[in-house]
C-alpha cells in the first residue's frame, strides 16, 4: 500500500490490492446520506414533511413518464429487493392521496393523483431553486456529472453482482 493517506470510514477494510475502493465506499456513504437528507428536506420544503426517502423515491417513480406502474416495476427500477417495503410506501402514499391503484387482473397498477403530480411539481420547483441554481453558480460541468452518473450505474452493477456472490457463500 502507498504512504498516501486514505479518506475512508473503516481503515481495517483498506486492501493493498484496491485501496481506492475503500475511498469510493466512504464517498458513497457520504453521498448517499447527503442525498437522502436532501430528498427529505426538499420534500418538506415542498409541503410534505412526513415522507421517508423510500416514500419520495416511490412517488417520483410512479409519477415518472405519466404511466401507471406495478409494484414489481417500481421495485425493479429502484433496485429494491424487499417488495414489502415498496408496497408499504405505496399504501402510505395512497392514504395521503398522492397515488391511486387500479387493479388489472391479479396486479395493481399505480399512478399519481392530481395532488401527487402537484407535489412532484412543488418538489421540482424547490430542487430548481436550491440545487440546480447552486450547481450552475459553482460552474459544475454537466457533461462530467453525466459521466459520474454512468460510472455510478456501472459500479452499482458490480456491487449487485458481488452481493449475489456473497449470498452464495
Amino acid at each position: 500500500m502507498t504512504d498516501k493517506p486514505r479518506i475512508v470510514s473503516s481503515s481495517h477494510l483498506v486492501s493493498e490490492r484496491a485501496a481506492e475502493l475503500s475511498e469510493l465506499e466512504f464517498a458513497l456513504i457520504l453521498s448517499g446520506n447527503a442525498f437522502d437528507r436532501w430528498m427529505v428536506r426538499c420534500m418538506r420544503a415542498a409541503g410534505m414533511p412526513d415522507l421517508s426517502v423510500l416514500d419520495i423515491l416511490v412517488l417520483h417513480n410512479v409519477n415518472s413518464r405519466e404511466r401507471e406502474k406495478s409494484l414489481s416495476e417500481v421495485c425493479f427500477v429502484l433496485n429494491v429487493e424487499d417488495s414489502h417495503l415498496v408496497n408499504y410506501a405505496l399504501k402510505k402514499l395512497r392514504k395521503l392521496g398522492l397515488v391511486e391503484g387500479n387493479k388489472r387482473g391479479k396486479e395493481v397498477h399505480y399512478g399519481t393523483t392530481q395532488d401527487g403530480r402537484a407535489m412532484c411539481e412543488k418538489y421540482r420547483e424547490v430542487r430548481e431553486a436550491c440545487l440546480v441554481e447552486t450547481f450552475q453558480r459553482l460552474g459544475v460541468n454537466s457533461q462530467e456529472v453525466g459521466d459520474v452518473a454512468k460510472t455510478l450505474r456501472a459500479i452499482s452493477g458490480v456491487y449487485d453482482q458481488a452481493s449475489r456472490a456473497a449470498s452464495a457463500m
